[in-house]
């Protein structure tokens, strides 16, 4: 997750650079308007959830969400949401009431010294942002993501070891929850050690959930996919999360990323998606703690380059090149192909309504819920499935 936020803070800032059109493309693109005001019906009713879909109807309809915002999927949804996006801010005022928990990415966790801890990040917290959230929700949970940032190995090795530098670090975390009013914490720490130590994490995160909930506080955790995209067992399999689904109050699992570098493809397979989740959970007991993990951004694959997409520059992409968008069935992912003006070929597999809609459909099949990555990336027409 770190290494696809950093490419996607550097692309969503410099992005407009890059995207100029020429004059001729520029009167081509034009051919295509792009409405803006909410729709009477959903996307569904419009028959737009479809498998061949025209590049210039997503131009046309990818702003026009339902004026009905009312929510339809039944699990838990969480949404995260960055400081270097705005539109995801909008987004989560807009689409409230359909997220259970928002985690803002604000913070993170630092080790100062022997049993010595503090949260930093908090200068982004905007108490006006969250109260207007809570205001088109009052139920919605603020779970700001905490990213156990900077630590060596051997801090790693030293909190792990000490219950007093676990108790420390629990009491620390109530401590910033309760002054600056969030409902818990969404932690990022289990990747950053490669899979090793495993038994002496699930003690630590069992300790600081324990400590959260204590005091009513939700914790979430961020787990990577537990099938690999070459078919290896991941960093966190069924035995720990068996561990933790007791204490734990859910598990946002990133079943994204499955393409990347010079191998396009697409970035969640529906197959690979379902395996992930019952790896973990092949009974159903705790599976209602999984949140599915979305991702809103595309890729553009080229021989130069892996670059992320947001949804801005993708209309871009369809207004100048105006492809044909294919339908991998396997995957189910839309794609397409098109070259810029070096020659150079490249291939794009950005989320659509329809592989959107099938996400959301697995997530009902096995009783999971949903995270998104992230809230503002995507097409604001997508929110009508939730």
């Amino acid at each position: 997750m770190r290494t696809t936020l950093f490419l996607l803070h550097a692309i969503s800032c410099c992005w407009l650079v890059s995207a100029t059109l020429s004059k001729t493309d520029a009167k081509k693109s034009h051919k295509a308007e792009a409405e803006t005001a909410p729709a009477e019906l959903s996307v569904l009713e419009r028959g737009l959830v479809v498998s061949d879909p025209q590049w210039k109807d997503i131009v046309k309809e990818e702003k026009r969400h339902s004026t009905h915002i009312k929510k339809t999927f039944q699990g838990p949804v969480l949404g995260y949401v960055t400081p270097w996006n705005s539109h995801g801010y909008d987004v989560a005022k807009m689409f409230g009431s359909k997220l259970t928990s928002v985690s803002p990415v604000w913070l993170q966790l630092r080790r100062r010294g022997p049993e010595t801890f503090d949260v930093t990040g908090l200068h982004d917290h905007d108490p006006g942002w969250v109260k207007a959230v809570r205001k088109s929700n009052k139920k919605v949970r603020m779970v700001p993501r905490l990213l156990f940032d900077g630590w060596s190995y051997q801090d790693y090795m030293t909190v792990l070891g000490s219950e007093d530098e676990i108790e420390e670090l629990g009491s620390e975390l109530v401590d910033v929850a309760k002054t600056e009013g969030f409902d818990g914490f969404t932690l990022e720490l289990w990747s950053q050690l490669g899979g090793n130590k495993r038994k002496e994490l699930v003690h630590l995160v069992k300790h600081i959930c324990e400590s959260l909930k204590a005091k009513r506080l939700d914790c979430i955790l961020v787990i990577p996919p537990a099938v690999t995209s070459t078919g290896r067992p991941g960093m966190f399999g069924r035995e720990e999360f068996e561990q933790l689904a007791p204490v734990v109050d859910g598990f946002s699992l990133m079943t994204y990323d499955y393409s990347s570098g010079d191998r396009p493809g697409p970035s969640s397979p529906l197959p690979w998606v379902k395996d992930c989740v019952l790896q973990l959970a092949p009974n159903t007991q705790w599976r209602q703690k999984i949140l599915l993990g979305l991702n809103l951004y595309g890729l553009d694959f080229a021989s130069q380059g892996t670059e992320p997409i947001l949804g801005g520059r993708y209309i871009e992409i369809l207004r100048e090149n105006r492809p044909k968008l294919l339908w991998d069935e396997y995957s189910a992912e839309h794609y397409f192909t098109y070259k810029r003006s070096n020659g150079v070929k490249h291939v794009v597999y950005y989320p659509s309504l329809k592989s959107v809609y099938m996400r959301i459909s697995l997530a009902t099949e096995l009783g999971t819920g949903i995270s998104l990555w992230e809230l503002g990336q995507g097409l604001d027409y997508f929110y009508d499935l939730l």
